[in-house]
């Protein structure tokens, strides 16, 4: 079982940076952990994903403008948003894959206003 808690959401105007944080309580080693984000009236997206060896993959709409990394001792896994856009609001989502099974964080609304 992994539970994952996040944070670092919250309002922001455009241009402006956030970073968000999500830890997982469990004993087992997290290979790929990620972030997704929903929009009202949309589906759920991927925005990034890191391996535990630090391979990473992003959404071509947020590349070069966010980061994504982990700290494996902590099992935390980070998303630095920088250059927001008013697209970029959505509730994110972490995202744990153990064994097959994905694991969800309860969400954090980012919003960024124009």
């Amino acid at each position: 079982q992994v539970q994952l808690v996040e944070s670092g959401g919250g309002l922001v105007q455009a241009g402006g940076s956030l970073r968000l944080s999500c830890t997982a309580s469990t004993v087992f080693t997290i290979n790929l952990m990620g972030w997704y984000r929903q929009a009202p009236g949309k589906e759920r997206e991927l925005v990034a994903v890191i391996a535990k060896i630090g391979y990473t993959n992003y959404a071509d709409s947020v590349k070069d403008r966010f980061t994504i990394s982990r700290d494996n001792a902590k099992k935390t896994v980070y998303l630095q948003m920088n250059s927001l856009k008013p697209e970029d609001t959505a509730v994110y989502y972490c995202n744990a894959n153990l064994r097959g099974s994905d694991h969800w964080g309860q969400g954090t609304q980012v919003t960024v206003s124009s």
